[in-house]
């Protein structure tokens, strides 16, 4: 691995022996602000905060739990997201502090806006996910067949449902940036998107009837976001495109 531009080559062996320490710092980083995780998600209640959009749904807004230990387990597993989302800082730090030497310093200025781009998507697939989305789709869900059957909601089974659908729409809200970084890196352009925008929607499909419940609404919910964002794609590669060719094409010679 060359460190930048025209510095010497890194040992393979020194390579993975960083790497096995970055990664040591992380999961130390983690496992420690899981700890304090643990204090927000009950302090602050977090739970409480993830099961609104239900709370109107459920008989007295109360969610059941089937087993001694699901209350606890829950708690746990939320308070490792949220040590997970306290150290992204540091996670983004050692991802920098790694892949830095190897970049050239056209690279290195073009990731620190590609980071900052996309945390901004994630939080607005899961904003539209968490008051939009979510809300709607239970709604729906809960409604159907409602005079022969009563909910009996476990709290383990509805967060499961509630983070898979957020977490699937703040990663599917990265399309945009994903697809500006292949053209820059000069594997797709926008012509590519074009021919295979039929593909696309077959595949905008299938992929929404992955992440989301299975019920068509949601689905569709899921569906028009992501066609509008691969219709912007489509004009972020192109201005990309023009601005490569007016780079390349030949300067006149002055006289």
């Amino acid at each position: 691995m060359k460190r930048g531009k025209g510095s010497a080559e890194m040992p393979f062996l020194d390579h993975l022996e960083e790497l096995r320490a970055r990664l040591i710092w992380v999961a130390v980083a983690v496992l420690t602000l899981s700890v304090g995780g643990f204090f927000i998600v009950t302090e602050l209640d977090v739970i409480g905060l993830l099961k609104r959009p239900i709370t109107p749904l459920v008989p007295e807004g109360m969610l059941l739990f089937t087993s001694p230990t699901e209350p606890m387990a829950v708690t746990l597993k939320l308070s490792f997201v949220v040590g997970i989302v306290l150290a992204l800082p540091i996670i983004v730090y050692h991802t920098w502090a790694f892949l830095s030497p190897a970049l050239f310093e056209r690279e290195k200025k073009a990731l620190v806006p590609a980071l900052i781009g996309a945390f901004v998507l994630f939080l607005l697939g899961v904003a539209m996910a968490y008051f939009l989305v979510l809300p709607l789709g239970l709604r729906f869900l809960l409604g159907f067949q409602t005079q022969a059957l009563s909910p009996i909601i476990t709290i383990g089974e509805y967060l499961r449902f509630a983070t898979r659908l957020i977490l699937a729409f703040g990663v599917i809200f990265e399309l945009p940036l994903v697809t500006l970084l292949l053209s820059l890196l000069g594997i797709i352009n926008a012509g590519t998107l074009r021919r295979y925008r039929r593909h696309a929607i077959v595949g905008v499909a299938s992929l929404s009837a992955i992440l989301t419940p299975a019920d068509v609404g949601t689905m569709l919910m899921m569906m028009a976001p992501l066609l509008v964002l691969y219709e912007i794609s489509i004009l972020l590669v192109a201005a990309v495109d023009r601005r490569r060719l007016v780079g390349s094409s030949p300067q006149p010679i002055a006289d």
